[in-house]
């Protein structure tokens, strides 16, 4: 093959990947919303099996082996359907690994990407795991819901290290450069405040907007950050208690207003500087910014509806899915802005 040919297939896995590792991301919301979790008691397999439960046969051999976890076969399908996904992507990526580390020296991507995004499928299924036989420990499902949303995001990078391998260079201000990092920084941060309030089910814990149970300032505790709190508890759901969910739920409010008005102005400032570029660049800030403002005014109404909704399954999981774009959005900002940035102004 030559390096033309090598491109185009480094090319269609990653693209494989990323459109399986934002399926596993939702599915993985699904599953979890839907509260099928722990829809197999076990694992790899469900029940015993290398699939869910589903004749009467089945279901029977099922419910004797596990007595204290009756089948369940709609939220068994559901937790083996995100398994064989999962597992699907963490294929792709090692044959994503093994085709760079054999072709290293023809194709243009940092040898290290791949083979970090084996490491971080290797903990993301150890995880996976951990989040069955550890009954839904609240750490572990937000640091299995992080991972995925970190596999997305390596595996974007490589394709945009691919797709721009060089980008015109204008004299952008640092402090652009700065406030977009800072604003990458902050939503990473709110998606795991978000994967906090989905581990611990606080939700809920507010059905009123703006005000939370009738109150501006409901009654809270920093008891509701111990992560580690639950570990060895027998049923680690039950540690947080209705104050520390309320902390939580309203954390991560506060940290959507804080999010929203920081990207906010890093749209704003995308747009002015895009108005100061030459026709091609100008479209790719402007685009940008339109974007970005785009998807956080549609996050705050999804979030706001999950409140006043109480929670509808097909809202909350539009709800992540639009965090994983916001996401894919700043990524693609601060590599536009480091690839094109030549000098300070």
């Amino acid at each position: 093959m030559d390096n033309k040919t090598h491109a185009i297939w480094l090319h269609r896995i990653i693209v494989a990947s990323l459109l399986l590792a934002f399926s596993v991301i939702l599915l993985g919301a699904y599953t979890r919303l839907s509260d099928a979790g722990l829809g197999c008691p076990d694992w790899p397999g469900c029940y015993g099996q290398l699939t869910a439960p589903t004749t009467s046969h089945e279901i029977q051999t099922a419910n004797s082996a596990f007595p204290d976890m009756p089948v369940d076969s709609s939220k068994a399908k559901k937790e083996m359907t995100h398994r064989y996904f999962a597992e699907s992507l963490g294929f792709l990526i090692v044959c994503l690994a093994a085709f760079t580390f054999v072709y290293r020296k023809k194709i243009q991507l940092p040898l290290w990407l791949p083979m970090l995004l084996v490491a971080l499928v290797i903990a993301q299924g150890i995880l996976g795991m951990w989040t069955v036989t550890l009954k839904l420990l609240p750490l572990v499902v937000m640091g299995h819901l992080i991972g995925g949303f970190c596999t997305l995001s390596l595996l974007w990078l490589c394709w945009l290290l691919l797709k721009f391998p060089t980008m015109p260079q204008y004299p952008l201000p640092r402090a652009l450069s700065r406030l977009a990092f800072l604003c990458l920084g902050v939503l990473f941060f709110q998606i795991a405040l978000g994967g906090w309030t989905s581990a611990n089910y606080a939700a809920l814990i507010c059905p009123d907007f703006p005000l939370c149970q009738g109150k501006w300032l409901p009654d809270m505790s920093t008891r509701a950050f111990n992560v580690l709190g639950a570990i060895g508890i027998e049923e680690p759901l039950a540690f947080m208690d209705a104050v520390e969910k309320t902390t939580i739920h309203v954390s991560h409010r506060l940290g959507a207003l804080f999010t929203f008005l920081l990207c906010g102005v890093l749209s704003f400032k995308l747009w002015q500087q895009g108005r100061k570029l030459p026709k091609q660049s100008r479209r790719l800030f402007i685009g940008c910014s339109h974007l970005l403002a785009g998807l956080l005014f549609i996050q705050i109404i999804l979030g706001i509806s999950n409140v006043v909704m109480h929670l509808p399954l097909h809202v909350a999981v539009t709800h992540n899915g639009i965090a994983v774009l916001l996401l894919l959005t700043l990524i693609t900002i601060n590599f536009i802005l480091i690839k094109s940035r030549s000098a300070r102004e």
